[in-house]
């Protein structure tokens, strides 16, 4: 399968015969967006309730943890059986997870909930993935990738206020128990998309061993999230062990060559992974940064990721629509400049003499280039899947995703704790640590080639 690399397509994935699958796939990822968004919102009241503020950091790690391990178990699993299953498995896990954290009587069963909330997570990343990469052709990809970065952009707007005034009005448990109402919509969308199942069937050994190397990545995850935290003694060596079993475990199951800019799927891989590190890193101090270094209330600090949703958004448009960025290969480099022109340009907040207007402009050129890049890498990687392997290439891409970004936010945490008494004169230079980051995705991107131009390989390619 190749991905158009000399024009755009002319059709819309809004119109028959996909109009009903992307209608579903819009609707299962505003779902997850929202929900991800919404408990970020109520988080404080949720630990303080339940007395869990020493579990703050790992209620957001452990469903990423699990999310990997799902990530490793779905693709495999889609390949043999196609992603219609997955589906149901993945919904059913999600909303049994997040009912559980609903009803949390304690912390420790809250984070159970978030658990099975990452693992459901994870199934149904991969699902959407397949359902793309089997539902529309090649020239449709870019548009149906448009409709799920799209689908981010509401719950940006909304889903902290909705979750916020949820929890003012009937509580927070709430915001997770209204969630599978949500869900069984979305299914119903999306349930008559294609499905084709390979006809080989692979596992034994092979899976087992994946799967435990799946969760060495998932224990290294989350031992450089605590560590990075510093909430108990020994954080150096969670640190420090945690980063190793992330490399470790990594170059197993992702693409020989995916960490070294290997020509072929392993760049795209690795250039996708040091974009979204490079663009999560920065966007994690950009509230700090306006708030204590430009005095701007916590809720303009919120328009201000607002702007950079909306243009990932647009990015993702422009990759799908603008004749003139037609090559994948261009986009992808534009993006990543674009990108650290951007986060690097953003630090310039902490310049008093710079129009604070300024830094708020360029952080939306962030947003515009991480969504240019972002959703053409995404075709990119699909487009080197040989058939009845959609699944592993998917999951292989979300994989990176994760353990790039939490490492990357994880050694940021470590020096942002030493800010003391002045958080601002550290927060710009980990902004700016962001902006070579994502030079650095220049490297791997530097190195991609059209599938089109390429001989795929069969299982090799994993």
């Amino acid at each position: 399968m190749s991905v158009a690399a000399t024009e755009l397509g002319t059709g819309s994935p809004w119109r028959r015969p996909y109009g009903r699958t992307t209608a579903g796939i819009f609707a299962l990822t505003f779902l997850m967006a929202f929900e991800a968004l919404a408990v970020a919102a109520v988080m404080p009241r949720v630990a303080l309730e339940l007395d869990g503020l020493r579990w703050y950091a790992i209620a957001f790690s452990a469903p990423i943890a699990a999310s990997i391990v799902a990530l490793v178990i779905a693709g495999a699993a889609i390949d043999r059986r196609g992603p219609g299953p997955a589906l149901v498995v993945g919904l059913v896990v999600f909303c049994a997870g997040v009912v559980v954290a609903g009803l949390a009587p304690t912390m420790p069963i809250f984070l159970c909930g978030r658990l099975g909330h990452g693992l459901g997570a994870g199934v149904l990343g991969v699902a959407l993935y397949v359902i793309v990469a089997q539902a529309y052709p090649d020239d449709l990809r870019a548009k149906a990738f448009v409709a799920v970065t799209a689908a981010w952009v509401l719950p940006a707007l909304v889903g902290p206020v909705i979750a916020a005034s949820v929890a003012d009005t009937v509580g927070w448990r709430w915001v997770f128990l209204g969630v599978p109402v949500l869900a069984v919509g979305a299914w119903l969308l999306v349930r008559s998309a294609p499905s084709r199942p390979r006809s080989s069937s692979s596992g034994g050994s092979g899976g087992r061993k994946r799967l435990g190397t799946a969760m060495v990545a998932a224990a290294g995850v989350l031992a450089v999230s605590v560590g990075g935290q510093r909430i108990v003694r020994a954080w150096p060596v969670l640190i420090v062990a945690g980063l190793f079993a992330i490399v470790i475990a990594g170059r197993r199951l992702l693409p020989p060559g995916s960490w070294s800019a290997r020509r072929g799927l392993p760049s795209v891989v690795g250039a996708r992974g040091l974009i979204g590190a490079a663009f999560a890193s920065a966007e994690v101090y950009v509230p700090l940064l306006l708030t204590l270094g430009r005095g701007l209330t916590l809720a303009q600090a919120g328009w201000v990721l607002t702007i950079g949703a909306v243009a990932w958004s647009g990015g993702s448009w422009l990759a799908a629509h603008w004749g003139v960025l037609a090559d994948e290969t261009v986009r992808v480099r534009l993006g990543a400049v674009l990108l650290s022109a951007g986060v690097g340009g953003f630090a310039s907040v902490g310049l008093a003499g710079v129009p604070v207007l300024l830094p708020m402009a360029l952080w939306g050129f962030a947003g515009l280039g991480i969504g240019m890049a972002f959703s053409t890498l995404s075709v990119l990687g699909l487009g080197y899947a040989p058939a009845g392997e959609e699944g592993r290439v998917s999951s292989a891409l979300q994989l990176n995703d994760y353990l790039m970004q939490s490492t990357a936010l994880a050694l940021g945490s470590v020096v942002f704790a030493l800010a003391g008494s002045d958080p601002v004169a550290v927060a710009v230079p980990l902004v700016l640590a962001a902006g070579m980051l994502s030079l650095l995705a220049l490297v791997p991107a530097w190195r991609l080639r059209s599938p089109a131009s390429v001989q795929c390989g069969s299982t090799a390619v994993l």
